[in-house]
């Protein structure tokens, strides 16, 4: 009877989540504006930004890892699609984002005609999928159109799209692409030349020496695709302007009209030493497509279908039109932006992923391509990136953190010659603002240092001395390994590489300026170093602290496999040696302060509260919780800099102290509607728009609200209010997963499996 019990009980939470994702799925009933009001669609690794406009089917197509010369995140062009007679010419309309199938479906009449276009991503295979079905013949036409005709100089703001910047000097194009009709398809690539922004930035940093021991992802990189379909022939050019970039387009129209027509697009993108290794290459995934054609819509619905019961947020699902609903809805919109890139052979960038537009939509004032974006196109910024990635551990995506961790590992051997070049020791130096291949950027490194600067240093007052944020990625390596039970073994190498340099570094440090390399305790001494980008020149900032304490007791509690006897002898001995974290008093309360000493304020991060997240030494059941809970409600910096826009963190903070009515208010703040046709179009915030590290810090103060861990310990509900409904399912530690209903202020269901688990688990909604 139990068993039979709890098998309802499953299959209608079950049923359930499929309602409450349904509800998620976003319809519009006219057509759009511009570009700004388009929809996110994808798989794989593509990006889609889809919408009608004027009765024309417009796409922007994206994919990972398409890099020009100067570090721009090309775009690969933009799909026009018109029908003639047309059924978008009429009054109804529909275009629905299907979050279940991850699909957009557009249908349309125009009198007796009536059409449904659907537009999909083969999530295991790089190709587009637009089929169009109507029930009257009509006339296809499919235009690639494309801005890069001619090398167009880069000036002025528009550098910021690439890793140039506010450095860019000479001659910057963008080089044109190659676009031409190739029997009935139209076939497209950009290919690198040989000097790229790599080039430039070596010999600027000092590093020709070992340049061919580097790491190069821009050298030889060739991308793009073609656009085809059965029925389709060539039909000519033409040219126009969509918004302020004049544009050619290359157009397919269809032989007779018809009732159906598919249309496809196989993107490409590869490092090949010539352009017919490129064209075997693309010619290979063509095949491959055309050899599960007829499985794979159902591949990636299942794919799709995985993903999402995988796990969810669904807050006041019976109450749609509420500000909780809404931030929770938008939790699922978010995380299908992220499930788009789940196998990209680059990160997702925090400033637009995928899905960026028209950047004059944004800034009225950039009236530049659609490939712009603020804050480059190769370019990582950890700080940022950190935002994104940290939620996948409780979504259970583990598999979709692995191209931020080959991000790293594949620039590691780079990152190890800086630091022997510059200063002649050990240890991987990463520096914040960072490029794809392990330096500092180019602008932010700077063209105007003094000569006898530091060649290791970026001259930079926001960004000098900040070396520590690669060990929240360290941290992730580690969460990997205590959540699934894989091996990280090839993990291991990069998380003591970044621990030795820190080691290392600061006695070399030391005794540059004196005669002994630790202080009179015994400790390394962390100075200069930074806390976050906001408190500069800081001595033992609080967020280097935190991070190795963290690392070095993670990485001595790994199983015995991981570290022999010596590995573990030289660990504990640094862990010996770090100094401890700085407090002090605000209206007699103790707080943990940024640093033992800083010489200016920089920014407006709070990194005081880095030991709640991300390193998780205080927090709820942890110790001393009212000490950092002293530091949210009384540290006057932290009181100035709180917000809930962009990367801003104190929705997570609130959460993570067990402040539930601070945590639900910055939290529905923080994932509210965004002002644009998509509700999670966020930004631009600090950074551009989409912003993902907005959507990324949302969906952690969720998480958090909700399932707090602290090692084999599961606290349920933390920060949780009893008025609101909920129905989740999150992962924690050792292969843990926890679901449950809240209704009308009752825990109608708690499934946690393994079942033995549940003796591991406190749950606060009791209290």
């Amino acid at each position: 009877m139990l068993w039979l019990v709890c098998c309802i009980a499953f299959a209608g939470s079950a049923k359930a989540q499929t309602d409450e994702l349904n509800k998620c799925n976003i319809i519009w009933n006219s057509q759009s504006k511009n570009s700004g009001e388009s929809m996110p669609c994808g798989g794989g690794d593509i990006g889609l930004n889809v919408w009608v406009e004027k009765g024309e089917l417009l796409i922007y197509l994206s994919k990972s890892g398409t890099f020009d010369e100067n570090n721009a995140f090309l775009k690969l062009g933009r799909l026009r699609v018109k029908l003639s007679p047309n059924p978008f010419d009429g009054k109804d309309f529909k275009q629905e984002l299907v979050l279940q199938d991850g699909c957009v479906k557009i249908n349309g009449s125009n009198g007796k005609l009536a059409a449904q276009v659907n537009v999909w991503v083969d999530v295991f295979n790089p190709v587009v999928h637009i089929n169009i079905t109507s029930n009257q013949p009509v006339k296809t036409e499919a235009a690639l159109e494309n801005w890069r005709d001619h090398d167009h100089p880069v000036l002025g703001k528009e550098n910021n799209e690439n890793s140039y910047k506010f450095a860019a000097k000479g001659n910057v194009k963008t080089r044109k692409d190659s676009v031409s009709f190739q029997q009935n398809t139209v076939t497209f690539y950009h290919r690198n030349r040989d000097s790229t922004v790599f080039d430039a930035t070596v010999q600027q940093q000092g590093m020709q020496a070992v340049k061919g021991q580097l790491f190069n992802p821009l050298k030889n990189l060739i991308f793009g695709g073609i656009v085809q379909g059965q029925n389709l022939i060539p039909a000519g050019t033409y040219t126009g302007t969509y918004l302020n970039t004049p544009f050619t387009g290359w157009k397919l129209q269809s032989k007779k009209p018809s009732r159906s027509q598919n249309i496809e697009l196989v993107l490409y993108s590869k490092q090949s030493a010539t352009l017919t290794d490129w064209q075997v290459g693309l010619k290979t995934i063509i095949d491959k497509a055309k050899q599960t054609e007829n499985i794979a819509l159902n591949k990636s619905r299942e794919w799709w279908h995985q993903y999402w019961s995988r796990s969810y947020i669904y807050i006041q699902p019976e109450q749609t039109n509420t500000a909780e609903w809404q931030a929770g809805r938008n939790y699922q919109l978010f995380r299908y932006m992220l499930g788009c890139n789940a196998y990209g052979t680059s990160p997702t960038k925090f400033n637009g992923g995928l899905f960026t537009y028209d950047p004059v939509l944004t800034d009225s004032t950039l009236k530049f391509s659609p490939d712009f974006r603020n804050w480059g196109g190769g370019l990582m910024t950890a700080q940022n990136q950190r935002l994104v990635y940290f939620p996948m551990m409780k979504a259970g995506d583990w598999d979709m953190m692995q191209p931020q961790f080959d991000f790293y590992l594949q620039a590691l051997r780079n990152a190890e010659l800086r630091t022997e070049v510059y200063w002649q020791h050990k240890g991987a130096s990463f520096t914040e603002q960072l490029e794809n291949f392990g330096l500092p950027n180019y602008a932010e490194y700077s063209t105007k240092r003094p000569a006898n600067y530091d060649k290791g240093m970026e001259y930079n007052a926001w960004l000098e001395y900040e070396w520590d944020t690669v060990f929240q990625f360290c941290l992730m390596m580690l969460d990997i390994q205590r959540y699934t039970g894989k091996d990280i073994s090839g993990y291991i190498p990069f998380i003591e590489s970044c621990l030795t340099f820190y080691n290392e570094h600061y006695q070399y440090l030391a005794k540059q300026r004196g005669s002994k390399a630790f202080d009179g305790a015994g400790h390394l001494v962390f100075y200069p170093g930074s806390a976050a980008e906001t408190y500069k020149m800081a001595y033992n900032s609080t967020t280097t602290i935190a991070a190795l304490q963290t690392i070095l007791n993670r990485l001595l509690a790994l199983p015995p496999q991981y570290l022999n006897q010596e590995k573990r002898k030289d660990w504990a001995l640094m862990l010996s040696r770090i100094p401890p974290m700085a407090y002090r008093e605000f209206n007699g309360h103790k707080t943990i302060a940024p640093a033992q000493l800083w010489e200016r304020i920089n920014n407006v991060e709070t990194p005081q509260l880095y030991p709640v997240f991300p390193w998780g030494i205080y927090g709820v059941g942890k110790p001393d919780l009212q000490t950092a809970i002293h530091t949210f409600n009384e540290d006057t910096d932290a009181l100035k800099f709180r917000s809930a826009v962009g990367w801003k963190q104190d929705n997570i903070f609130a959460a993570d102290l067990g402040l539930i009515q601070q945590a639900a208010e910055l939290n529905v703040l923080k994932m509210k509607d965004s002002g644009r046709r998509f509700p999670a179009f966020w930004g631009p915030g600090f950074d551009w728009t989409p912003d993902h590290n907005w959507g990324g810090s949302g969906m952690i103060g969720l998480q958090e609200m909700l399932l707090q861990t602290d090692d084999k310990k599961i606290y349920l509900f933390p920060a949780w209010p009893k008025t609101w409904d909920v129905h989740f399912k999150l992962h924690a530690p050792y292969n843990t997963t926890v679901e449950a209903i809240v209704k009308n202020g009752k825990l109608e269901l708690l499934k946690v499996l393994p079942h033995e688990r549940m003796q591991d688990l406190v749950n606060l909604f009791l209290n």
